[in-house]
């Protein structure tokens, strides 16, 4: 798909899109320039240039990825773009494409840039380094860079450069001369600027400076988008889509499902049916919280499906969590199948799916992105779906949902929910899931949030659940000997759900919720603490 579907229906006149060449954090780009004030979104490198006119962009950016430009098969776009008279910017791999498709020279890199890196900028007066120091700390990943500049650049058969091209070094690192460049060439439509750095992770303290002033003052935004704006788009790109047919959504209860019903319903009203699907595999209480907040507040046709006993006989002897999501997609959407009998013209399923997802089971326009673990709705979805898919939210961060759900009204007691995976404790029960295990772990994780919520900690935390671990180990109880099993308690903290850290919950508080875990949960002996940071880890266990 060259442009995501619906955009030529987006009236906003400030749109940046992003060639998307495979960076795991190429959506954080357009994260960016939102939080700016500017409409941004991700495209393919084959999105065409009557394509990219015909959304009337007021620049083009072109993200980082993983491969090098002289790899076979190594993403790229049509050199045609950068002479539309639009300013560009590449970064990272997109500034190698830039100079490569453009006549200049990229090579592997003598010395090798992963992490911090001190950039020197050396003119500190051009419009895309306002309030950036003239020394700062940028964040790199590279191993190629562009070793050629001015007559090399430019000088190729392809370039056709004239003779008013500038082209010039802006800022430097110790190892890497070209880390911010800039091409103008009039006669040919060119404005072109590259960073051989990440200004869009927080690890580049004035990223954000760099993306603003590219924004507002090179491309002249005025930086008026808001998340009111994309609730109308998405709302229109729903009706176009859908026309008057039925629509199925599946309901968990967390927040990107509700957001999603809450969305749906505004812009399609009674042509929306929910389902929620009880696979046994839920929290204590989820099923009664779904049932009334849905049908007493928002007055949605709500039909429950009990299929615990289905999910549950999937499960059997799995303990492959890669496996386990795939059964559990696969049962989920036979559910939907059945429960969509009773809907009349029911074509579309519906689904809270983030980009976070997309991109972890290897999902981005790119087609490069690392597959990193599947999510039900992303990777494990089996071919014979029997629904067109509605994925409103495919393009948000997290924060970026609870926004869109403030705007819709959503009360915030859902807004500010933490993540609930679609498979449940399925995948916070390490190994094979068995009725006994799971009973164990939703009192452990009721004992865990209610000490969570009675520390103030609740808003103050991203994500906080319990794992059960298949490991025993040794105890004393009552002067006694114990042989039982250990939770872990995974506790982060995070804006985007891309990057996390653990949360540094008081030890009090630590101290209660172990001794309530092991004296009131049967079974328990042992509690200990997750403490690894996302990378390396992921925030789910499985």
């Amino acid at each position: 798909m060259a442009t995501p579907a619906g955009l030529h229906s987006l009236p906003h006149d400030e749109v940046i899109p992003i060639l998307d060449f495979g960076s795991q954090t190429a959506q954080l780009i357009a994260r960016r320039l939102r939080e700016i004030g500017v409409f941004s979104w991700l495209v393919s490198p084959s999105i065409s240039p009557a394509q990219l006119l015909a959304m009337k962009p007021k620049g083009i950016v072109l993200s980082g990825g993983p491969a090098s430009v002289y790899e076979p098969g190594a993403p790229t776009c049509d050199p045609a773009i950068f002479g539309l008279g639009i300013p560009v910017l590449g970064i990272c791999y997109g500034m190698q494409l830039a100079a490569h498709l453009l006549g200049g020279k990229v090579q592997n890199a003598q010395h090798r840039e992963f992490g911090r890196a001190h950039l020197a900028v050396a003119h500190p007066s051009h419009a895309l380094l306002r309030n950036v120091p003239d020394r700062t700390t940028v964040w790199m990943s590279h191993g190629d860079q562009v070793t050629e500049l001015g007559g090399g650049f430019g000088s190729g058969a392809s370039a056709g450069a004239s003779s008013t091209a500038q082209f010039r070094s802006l800022a430097s690192t110790s190892t890497c001369p070209n880390a911010i460049v800039e091409l103008l060439d009039p006669s040919k439509g060119r404005t072109l600027y590259g960073v051989q750095f990440h200004p869009e992770v927080t690890h580049t303290p004035h990223g954000v400076d760099l993306l603003r002033n590219f924004a507002l003052d090179i491309c002249g935004c005025k930086g008026d988008w808001r998340m009111s704006d994309y609730a109308e788009q998405a709302g229109q790109r729903i009706r176009e889509r859908v026309g008057k047919a039925g629509v199925v959504c599946g309901l968990s209860g967390g927040v990107d499902s509700a957001v999603v019903a809450a969305l749906l319903h505004k812009a399609i009203g009674s042509q929306l049916h929910c389902v929620f699907v009880d696979t046994g595999l839920l929290r204590n209480g989820e099923r009664q919280l779904v049932e009334s907040t849905f049908r007493d507040h928002f007055k949605i046709d709500l039909r429950v499906v009990d299929a615990g006993a289905e999910f549950l006989a999937d499960l059997a002897g799995i303990t492959d969590p890669q496996e386990k999501r795939k059964r559990i997609g696969k049962r989920f959407i036979d559910v939907f199948k059945v429960a969509a009998k009773g809907v009349h013209d029911a074509r579309f399923l519906a689904q809270g799916t983030l980009y976070p997802d997309v991109i972890e089971s290897g999902h981005g326009h790119a087609g490069t992105a690392a597959g990193i673990k599947l999510h039900h709705n992303v990777g494990g979805l089996p071919a014979d779906l029997g629904f067109e898919l509605v994925e409103p939210l495919r393009e948000l961060f997290k924060d970026e949902v609870r926004k869109l759900g403030s705007v819709l009204g959503l009360p915030d007691q859902l807004v500010w929910r933490h993540p609930f995976p679609g498979p449940g404790l399925a995948v916070r029960v390490l190994g094979e899931v068995t009725r006994d295990k799971l009973a164990i772990l939703r009192d452990a994780d009721e004992i865990l949030l209610e000490e969570i919520v009675a520390a103030n900690l609740y808003r103050r935390t991203s994500q906080v659940f319990a794992v059960l671990l298949p490991v025993q180990s040794v105890g004393v109880m009552g002067d006694g000997r114990t042989y039982e099993s250990t939770i872990a308690i995974r506790a982060v903290e995070t804006q985007d759900f891309m990057t996390a850290d653990w949360a540094r919950i008081p030890y009090d508080v630590l101290a209660r919720i172990s001794s309530r875990i092991i004296n009131e949960v049967r079974g328990i002996n042992r509690v200990v603490y997750d403490i690894s940071s996302k990378p390396p880890a992921t925030i789910e266990w499985e």
